[in-house]
């Protein structure tokens, strides 16, 4: 994620949540400072990547890729504990020597086979969760737990999935051309003659069809959305939504089908593709009863029809970073056309305002390219079975002055929700930009400084995120759309060391309570709620809330903020691993804990990462220089190697992980992505990053890294599981502690009393209810009409009329009202 530095100096939120693993500076690997020197190569040939612009020229020979510029390559020996192994085709991985081989990668096992094709990812079947002496990375022999491995199971990985590799039925030779004259005369002028007719008929159709799609998908931009916004009775979350949808109103190319690796899909732009997924994945969809069917991702993870199993299944995602909420790192070349304007393009607030006129336009065609259908089937054919998808509050409303694109970003949203049913994939939505800014950085929309549980503007900022958390958990918690979105962020990396973790503490209940008074208690109502740790570590909420339904933790460690070194990624893959005790740790006394973000990068190289115009800090303190990380297409072998190292240690440390991020753009000045260390798509690629994410299971054992084990067994509510109650009990000291509301003191500095805070300006819940579009669909299909709760009729936190506020993004400084303003 890009960071301020001008912010991040005086603040260093990077350190905090690894802070509590083993590794120490008296570790023998912390002093060594060996980088990669190898000679440039160029990048091996890529169905997929298109070479930079200004890369050096090459000319390929035989399955040679040869730089003409470059002195000869030289490769680099493997790193002594490596040493290559029997692989099936769908993995490219090096094992220690003497590593115990994981059964999907044993040649000698048969695939296994029942009645299709069928694996378990059962790993925490056994009384020690991570036991790596029957998993990737124990030496032959050995027994002791590895706290950290979640590798496949014996069940073989299959090389092809049954039902789809069957060949056609060959037909016996036959004519069709009738041997009588007088029939062949009517086959070859009466049969063209029909087709005419038919085409023409074909053709009046698809115009009257298109004609009607365009007059009906005005509500949604150009995307055929069906608005329901409104606080009617007939908006319960039962039926069609308001009637309005018809079969003419839904993409024609969205028909029912399946298939899996090697078939044939089309997306809903028409687009055709080959579905490659080597891991039994499958994809399905049936727009007549969308809610009927789903993908399966992989044979070991369990389709959208089937349950999710915490301390069975692991979540293997990436983070859909960039696409919904815009950062300068990630899509560079959106901001670089923004350069030289008043204002100059940083964040997604200055852009649109630059945007100006265009900013309908060009913002939805940015969403509409950068993400498509395609990179969800990609996703699952990786290994990956979940996404993280980042919103900013514009994809629920905006107010005026406001200056994003109000709720177009949303009609994206659910476009994901289909293409995630379609091919398995499960969604945690995070909201990751929140009114006033919850950090201060670029991708909270407006970066500068905080102004959420901070400053005048707290309270209210606060009250309108609750807003939106409403609505968006009203919606994703209707049946259908529940079993695709199954988490939900509260707030993105919110700065603790601002806002304070009391205030937050606050908060996160009052969200708590609200998302529960919405769905219900127990399993399968509604998501799990992730709350962030806020920069201090996991251990920090140990207790928080105790025995409240399925409330989860969020962490984000990175190395790329801390201090710059030259360690590469094989020394730092140490201080990686160092992070599983604490995750061991969370998962055991507070419950599930999930890595939200992470990449591979050791420093804070790439284009604009730390902000638009920002220079490195591994440059600027003289560390090194970014050339070498940015341009990935001279990477040497040995280098791809190390950074596979360094990706398996972060998977298997945070065990159930997202990366950030699936994707980076292309530099337009450059005519490259010059972030590659943060592109796992680029990574899959070229080779640093497995293509099998099961690897990784074991990796930190096999370097000799261990920590506290995980049985594999969460307290009970943290999964929805309540034996002898319909509900849950939060310790009464918890809530004794954290249900003041508004909080009674807020700072640290400025800080406010409880009399100061009363005087703030706040909201008042008279507004409309923000119930958000649904995607159209088919007149007799039936799906939710945006919201579940139809007892939820409480209006929604607005602005008082008549009273004036201060700047939502700039009030720190703002001066405490004498008296509270009542309206008009």
């Amino acid at each position: 994620m890009s960071r301020l530095v001008s912010q991040r100096q005086s603040f260093s939120p990077r350190l905090t949540a690894p802070s509590y693993g083993p590794y120490s500076a008296d570790d023998p690997f912390a002093s060594s400072s060996s980088q990669f020197s190898s000679p440039r190569a160029s990048p091996r040939p890529s169905d997929y990547v298109e070479r930079p612009q200004r890369a050096q020229r090459a000319y390929q020979s035989g399955s040679e890729m040869r730089n003409l510029t470059a002195p000869p390559s030289r490769r680099a020996p493997a790193a002594p504990w490596k040493s290559r192994v029997p692989r099936s085709e769908s993995s490219d991985i090096f094992l220690p020597t003497m590593a115990y081989t994981p059964p999907h990668l044993d040649p000698s096992i048969p695939p296994s086979r029942d009645n299709g094709y069928v694996e378990t990812d059962s790993i925490f079947s056994g009384r020690s969760h991570f036991d790596s002496s029957a998993k990737f990375g124990a030496p032959v022999g050995a027994s002791t737990p590895n706290p950290y491995a979640h590798g496949p199971t014996t069940g073989a990985l299959g090389y092809e999935p049954m039902g789809f590799s069957q060949e056609k039925p060959v037909k016996g030779e036959r004519s069709c051309i009738p041997t009588n004259p007088t029939k062949r005369r009517l086959l070859f002028f009466g049969v063209p003659l029909l087709l005419v007719i038919v085409a023409a008929v074909v053709v009046g159709a698809v115009v009257g069809t298109q004609k009607n799609k365009s007059s009906s998908s005005s509500s949604g931009g150009s995307s055929g959305f069906s608005d329901s916004s409104g606080s009617g009775s007939d908006n319960s979350g039962s039926g069609n939504s308001d009637g309005s949808s018809s079969q003419d109103t839904w993409s024609s190319y969205i028909t029912t089908g399946s298939g899996g690796d090697g078939s044939t899909a089309t997306s809903d732009l028409g687009n055709e593709f080959t579905y490659t997924n080597q891991y039994g994945g499958t994809w399905s969809q049936n727009p007549y009863e969308p809610y009927s069917v789903s993908g399966q991702a992989q044979s070991f993870s369990p389709s959208l029809l089937e349950d999710w199993k915490w301390g069975e299944h692991v979540v293997r995602g990436v983070n859909l970073g960039g696409w919904l909420v815009t950062e300068p790192f990630i899509v560079p070349g959106l901001y670089e056309r923004y350069q030289n304007t008043t204002p100059k393009a940083i964040d997604e607030y200055t852009l649109s305002q630059a945007m100006g006129d265009n900013l309908a336009t060009e913002m939805e065609e940015h969403y509409k390219t950068f993400i498509t259908e395609e990179d969800f089937a990609l996703i699952a054919g990786a290994g990956l079975n979940y996404v993280r998808i980042a919103l900013g509050y514009w994809a629920v409303e905006t107010i005026d002055g406001e200056p994003y694109l109000p709720k177009v970003s949303w009609t994206y949203f659910v476009k994901a929700i289909g293409w995630a049913r379609k091919y398995g994939l499960r969604i945690l939505v995070d909201f990751h930009s929140l009114p006033g800014s919850q950090n201060g950085w670029n991708h909270s929309g407006k970066g500068g400084s905080v102004n959420f549980l901070y400053g005048v503007m707290g309270i209210a900022n606060a009250q309108r995120s609750l807003e939106t958390v409403r609505s968006i958990t009203e919606y994703i918690s209707q049946d259908g759309i529940k079993e695709v979105v199954t988490m939900i962020g509260l707030v993105n990396e919110v700065q603790g060391y601002v806002v304070g973790q009391d205030v937050l503490a606050a908060y996160y209940y009052q969200a708590y309570e609200l998302i529960r008074g919405i769905t219900g208690y127990g399993a399968g109502n509604g998501p799990i709620v992730l709350i962030h740790e806020a920069f201090s570590g996991v251990a920090a909420w140990s207790g928080f809330l105790s025995g409240a339904d399925r409330l989860g933790l969020d962490q984000h460690p990175y190395l790329a903020f801390a201090t710059q070194t030259t360690d590469n990624h094989t020394v730092q893959a140490k201080t990686v691993c160092g992070w599983g005790g604490g995750t061991n740790d969370s998962s055991t006394q507070f419950g599930i804990t999930i890595g939200g973000e992470w990449s591979n990068a050791i420093n804070d190289c790439g284009h604009w990462l730390d902000g638009v115009d920002s220079t490195p800090q591994y440059e600027s303190t003289g560390t090194g220089n970014c050339t070498f990380w940015e341009e990935w297409f001279n990477w040497s072998d040995a280098t791809k190697e190390s950074v596979k190292e360094y990706t398996m240690a972060n998977m298997d440390a945070l065990q159930n992980h997202f990366f950030w991020t699936w994707k980076i753009g292309n530099s337009t000045e450059k005519g490259y992505a010059t972030s590659p260390m943060w592109h796992y798509k680029l990574g899959l690629e070229q080779g640093w990053i497995p293509k099998d994410p099961r690897v990784a299971g074991g990796y930190c054992k096999g370097i000799g890294i261990g920590g506290n084990q995980f049985e594999g067994t969460y307290p009970s509510s943290a999964i929805g599981s309540f034996a002898s109650t319909a509900t849950p009990t939060i310790a009464a000291a918890e809530i004794a502690s954290h249900s003041a509301w508004p909080p009674t003191a807020l700072g640290p500095s400025p800080s406010y009393s409880a009399a100061q805070i009363s005087l703030f300006p706040t909201l008042t819940q008279t507004g409309t209810r923000n119930v958000l579009a649904t995607a159209t669909h088919p007149a007799n299909a039936t799906i939710g009409g945006g919201w579940v709760n139809s007892a939820d009729t409480t209006g929604a936190w607005v602005r008082v009329k008549g009273c004036d506020y201060p700047d939502e993004y700039d009030a720190t400084a703002a001066s405490v009202p004498t008296a509270v303003c009542t309206g008009s």
